[in-house]
């Protein structure tokens, strides 16, 4: 049952980022271009996926365990650590320069094969960052 769950989690979550025009790199990288083809849309998806995350967090949060699991994960971290500052700064520069972050990428895909998005740059990408988070696993493990 759980699979079944975040399977259909999963569906909702892409169907979203392809409605919101995120599996596109371009919405990204115009957002960005603050003196060109500046696009703000991608400032309403953040807000919108703000405001229905809050209500969702805060009521999730008077539960004692959630429906499908034995007990919530929630992070209890709070401080910042050189792995957490390296990391957010190589995602953020990736998702500034290629327009792409893990879950549009892999959204990405479909758009990508049927001619809407170009393709090798797409799947260079997806690949570049399936070998990347295993580099990153082994590395980790070195440390």
């Amino acid at each position: 049952m759980n699979i079944l769950f975040a399977l259909i989690s999963g569906l909702i979550f892409g169907l979203g980022l392809i409605i919101s025009g995120m599996a596109n790199p371009a919405k990204v990288q115009n957002f960005l271009d603050l003196f060109g083809m500046w696009d703000p849309s991608l400032a309403f998806v953040m807000g919108g996926a703000i405001l229905i995350t809050a209500p969702g967090y805060w009521l999730v949060r008077k539960r004692s365990k959630p429906f499908f699991a034995s007990a919530f994960q929630i992070p209890t971290r709070k401080d910042f650590d050189k792995k957490l500052i390296i990391g957010s700064s190589i995602f953020g520069i990736g998702w500034g320069l290629i327009g792409f972050c893990p879950g549009p990428a892999l959204t990405a895909i479909p758009f990508a094969l049927f001619g809407d998005y170009a393709f090798q740059e797409t799947l260079i990408f997806v690949v570049a960052m399936l070998v990347g988070m295993l580099m990153v696993q082994k590395l980790l493990k070195l440390i």
